[in-house]
């Protein structure tokens, strides 16, 4: 019998930046799919030495506002990058992925979203290198875009803030995929959008809205009214796995720099695009219901 739900674990560096947030919102909106739990992740210590303790609070907040404090898992994943290809950081986070990643089958995969450093799942199958034989599918966003088109300067953020991690997934003959910049920067949304849509969403609706505009406000150098929703296209995937365009190729190594470096035989999917129409009309309308519920209780 096949199951009416999918197993799903979202690990997020929920206060990095301002697109996280929707994503979280939009998996535990979503009823086909069955939360094994969130972890939160750390981005580094350009802006913080408490990054993944920040994390966490900012879940417990969209916890809190969602009614759900108490009823879904938290884990904590690590402060910090893997030091080191062989040398794992445990946590309850990672052991959250190994115990889930033990019930998983054919028939039955995990499906393990990361959307910010691959820290956790790296740890994970150091920690237990059994686990890349069980049916567990990695769906990353990181790294560069692989078809040349300029996105931003510099390496790739969630990349950069533990390459080690991400050449241990990506040689670990896993099943991963992998959406890039090139195509997670494209899933943009206008402050004009985001009121029209949600602005009268109770709570939830305003605090996304709000948070949005002022990280914008705090962080971003240049006139803007816009930010891209580039975490969401993990919940897509999730959701509807040919909502993406995936090529398979052979899993790259990852350079110092975050350029790509010839790596293993091992196959591995790259997200060519997204259906960004389904994924913000389906965000919209669960935070909307939401809102609606809520206001009938």
């Amino acid at each position: 019998m096949k199951p009416s739900r999918r197993r799903v674990i979202i690990n997020t560096d929920a206060k990095n930046e301002a697109d996280d947030q929707f994503a979280i919102v939009h998996g535990l909106l979503s009823p086909t799919f069955d939360v094994r739990g969130l972890i939160p992740a750390h981005f580094g210590t350009r802006r913080s030495d408490r990054s993944m303790e920040e994390s966490r609070a900012e879940i417990d907040l969209l916890l809190d506002l969602m009614d759900l404090t108490g009823k879904v898992t938290v884990a904590n994943g690590a402060t910090t990058g893997i030091p080191d290809e062989r040398t794992p950081l445990d946590s309850p986070g990672a052991r959250l992925i190994i115990e889930e990643s033990k019930l998983a089958s054919k028939d039955d995969p995990l499906f393990v979203s990361f959307l910010g450093p691959l820290t956790d799942m790296a740890s994970a199958i150091l920690l237990d290198p059994e686990l890349v034989h069980r049916d567990v599918v990695v769906i990353w966003i990181g790294g560069r875009g692989y078809r040349g088109y300029q996105t931003y300067p510099g390496i790739e953020f969630n990349l950069s803030n533990d390459i080690h991690a991400a050449n241990v997934v990506f040689g670990s003959g896993m099943t991963v995929w992998q959406v890039p910049s090139d195509v997670y920067t494209k899933v943009s949304v206008s402050y004009a959008e985001l009121e029209e849509q949600i602005g009268d969403a109770g709570p939830l609706g305003k605090y996304l809205i709000e948070q949005l505009v002022e990280w914008n406000a705090t962080y971003h150098g240049e006139p803007i009214e816009s930010r891209s929703l580039g975490d969401s296209p993990a919940i897509a995937l999730m959701l509807y796995p040919r909502s993406g365009d995936m090529r398979v190729q052979p899993a790259p190594r990852f350079g110092v720099d975050g350029w790509y470096l010839p790596g293993t035989d091992n196959p591995i999917h790259v997200c060519e695009q997204v259906d960004v129409r389904f994924l913000l009309a389906d965000m919209f309308a669960k935070i909307r219901r939401f809102a609606r519920q809520r206001s009938a209780q």
